[in-house]
């Protein structure tokens, strides 16, 4: 090991047991599950805004989207930014009070498949179970990816084999989630949206300098065929461009609806302590996205110059995504000086996948041990056995995402993707429709939830093969399919009994 690969290592190991600490310090915090899973909503408007964009970006901000942009310019990037920022300023805007104040009076839930449940009345409990499935189903190769970017990284950067990499990334991970539980995530996902920031700030300063200046990037950038347009799409192989269409474009920017189905943004909605301080935290979370994500793009358009200058390796495939990675290499071999930024820069990449990856373990485990374990299934646990029972399934469920994560050639991008739809399809819809329509009910929360999921699996592997006009985000379609659903069925059943109503007019 070289000496800039031993002070990279370095600096990684004392983040990584920075971020330990904070679960073994929090840990002496959470006297109920309440407060694992939910921190006793006490969150401050920082925390909450910073966490929960930081627990959305996953490794795809600094591995997947710039390793798009290096592969195929502006467009494809550029609209799924544009739509995820838009969706973001939404969700805070119309989601996040009401979400918060409806699910303290509906029963105090502290879990979105509680919420739908306590919302809905539903005694029978079958939302609740659905809702808890759909998370797990979705979560678990969410996670998986994360585990998986982690690999790659450790494996890239030290020479590590893929899976014993894998593996003692994911044992952190799982070590601070499990002992501190939701404030540890909170706290620990705040911190890294700093480690993930000052990265990016690194990337794009070493990157000008090393290419020769911004000139130098936009003329290497605009000899590409359609590599800086937003209308085509550039072919890294052929090295022409294709049309990017208006179908394309409505079929990225609607990533932006997957927000409104997130359930661990959702969740900082209803953590935080004051709803009166939402408006700071949108303001925050808005415009961090949007800025992070367009600065990752430019650190994709950045890394094609470097390419072609002989400043890194050419990238092709899936290796894109080890873009930055390649990047803080070359940094590290600046001197002693320059250790220390290209190991924050690694340190970024770490963060940016332990932020998503805490959250959905959380996310995934109150799903079984609270929402199957306790209400489905009726198993009578003390206090103690209940918060043993969470920690036990967040340690289960990192076992089967480690499982599906062995694969080292898996695509972060596509996998986040599919999730994101998944999520986006199931709940978006509900979501909107528990907050906003009161004549909802159960069965046509049940029918769009079923519906959207469904319809997710069905376009991506059926209808999007097709190509052409077929060749939409699953998210679009099944959102679509999930709205009609919910309108109708809720139509042509029972409307919903007067409580409902009340507590829907009150909040």
């Amino acid at each position: 090991m070289t000496g800039s690969t031993l002070g990279i290592f370095i600096v990684i190991v004392v983040y990584i047991l920075a971020m330990v600490g904070v679960g073994i310090w929090f840990s002496r915090k959470n006297n109920d599950v309440n407060d694992f899973y939910l921190g006793g909503r006490k969150l401050g408007p920082l925390v909450t805004a910073m966490s929960a964009e930081a627990s959305d970006m996953s490794s795809w901000l600094l591995m997947g989207l710039p390793g798009l942009a290096y592969l195929t310019g502006l467009a494809d990037p550029g609209w799924t930014a544009i739509g995820l920022a838009v969706g973001t300023y939404f969700n805070w805007l119309i989601v996040a009070k009401r979400l918060r104040r409806y699910s303290a009076a509906a029963g105090n839930a502290i879990t979105i498949p509680d919420f739908f449940s306590n919302r809905y009345r539903d005694k029978s409990h079958t939302l609740l179970a659905i809702s808890a499935l759909i998370i797990v189903i979705f979560f678990i190769p969410y996670t998986a990816s994360g585990f998986a970017a982690c690999g790659k990284l450790f494996s890239s950067l030290f020479g590590i084999p893929y899976i014993p990499a894998m593996l003692i990334s994911s044992v952190v991970i799982v070590g601070y989630t499990a002992l501190g539980g939701f404030l540890a995530a909170s706290t620990t996902d705040f911190i890294q949206s700093i480690v993930m920031t000052l990265a990016l700030i690194i990337v794009v300063c070493f990157g000008i300098q090393t290419v020769g200046g911004i000139d130098v990037v936009i003329d290497n950038a605009s000899q590409l065929a359609g590599y800086l347009s937003m209308t085509n799409v550039h072919d890294a192989v052929s090295g022409a461009s294709g049309s990017y269409g208006i179908i394309s474009i409505v079929s990225t920017f609607a990533w932006g609806l997957g927000y409104f189905g997130m359930p661990h943004v959702l969740l900082r909605f209803m953590a935080i302590e004051d709803e009166n301080k939402l408006s700071l935290s949108r303001r925050v979370a808005t415009v961090w996205v949007t800025i992070s994500m367009a600065v990752a793009i430019f650190i994709g358009v950045i890394g094609y110059s470097m390419s072609k200058t002989g400043a890194i390796d050419v990238l092709s495939g899936a290796d894109s995504e080890t873009l930055l990675i390649q990047i803080s290499q070359i940094l590290s071999k600046h001197g002693m000086l320059a250790i220390i930024p290209a190991g924050i820069i690694l340190a970024g990449i770490l963060a940016c996948t332990m932020s998503t990856a805490d959250s959905q373990l959380l996310a995934a485990s109150s799903s079984i041990s609270q929402n199957i374990i306790k209400d489905v299934l009726h198993f009578k646990l003390s206090e103690k056995g209940t918060m043993i029972a969470a920690r036990l399934t967040v340690i289960g469920i990192a076992i089967i995402a480690v499982f599906l994560a062995r694969d080292p050639n898996s695509s972060v991008f596509g996998i986040v993707s599919f999730a994101w739809a998944g999520f986006g399809a199931s709940f978006g819809p509900v979501m909107l429709c528990s907050l906003f329509w009161r004549r909802t009910n159960r069965f046509g929360a049940l029918a769009g939830m079923i519906s959207g999921g469904a319809m997710v699996f069905l376009w991506k592997y059926l209808v999007r093969p097709i190509g052409g006009a077929w060749n939409v985000y699953e998210l679009l379609p099944a959102f679509l399919v999930a709205c009609l659903f919910i309108v109708t069925v809720s139509l042509l059943t029972k409307a919903p009994e007067q409580e409902i109503l009340d507590e829907f007019d009150s909040i």
